[in-house]
């Protein structure tokens, strides 16, 4: 009967051990975020102290980058996106820039070598989770004007492949 109750001890430890792993990793590991799925509501201050909250946004097509100031590719896709929110700002456009850098300071700098025309937000390894762990930079997400993803990208993309995606959703919505 001793060896019964240590067997049923030693079974009920794994078990609980199991579960409190398994919830462990499931509230830290980010859902990868799909074409389809709902775009995460946030809502961030950007460079200048206004509120940028994508749920506000509701009815218009938003660009979300994140980009940081030692991505070169990142750097390089800038007047692209300035040109894009100039362009389709109109139709219904809005661009959001989301900073992985540490500090705001870089980014500061480069708002002063490039005439930003959408707002900057910082951005943190808690909103990177919130959509889907950004580990690798550039990373956009077009969202429709229903708050919909309609496409993610990673890396590098040709601008004439945004631009495309982009004019089929503002058309689509």
């Amino acid at each position: 009967m001793h060896v019964h109750w240590r067997v049923l001890r030693i079974v009920a430890l794994v078990i609980a051990a199991a579960v409190f792993t398994s919830v462990g990793v499931a509230a830290t590991e980010p859902v990868r975020l799909e074409a389809g799925m709902q775009a995460p509501l946030f809502a961030r201050a950007d460079l200048d102290g206004n509120s940028v909250d994508l749920k506000a946004l509701r009815g218009q097509v938003v660009l979300l980058d994140f980009w940081a100031s030692w991505c070169a590719p990142c750097i390089v896709e800038i007047p692209h996106l300035i040109d894009l929110q100039k362009r389709f700002g109109s139709q219904g456009l809005r661009v959001i820039g989301v900073s992985m850098d540490d500090t705001s300071a870089p980014v500061k700098s480069l708002r002063q070598r490039f005439a930003f025309n959408y707002p900057l937000v910082m951005g943190d390894a808690k909103f990177g989770n919130l959509y889907g762990g950004v580990l690798g930079l550039p990373v956009r997400f077009l969202i429709s004007r229903d708050g919909k993803i309609i496409r993610v990208w990673r890396g590098e993309v040709p601008a004439d492949t945004v631009e495309k995606a982009l004019k089929t959703a503002l058309k689509g919505s």
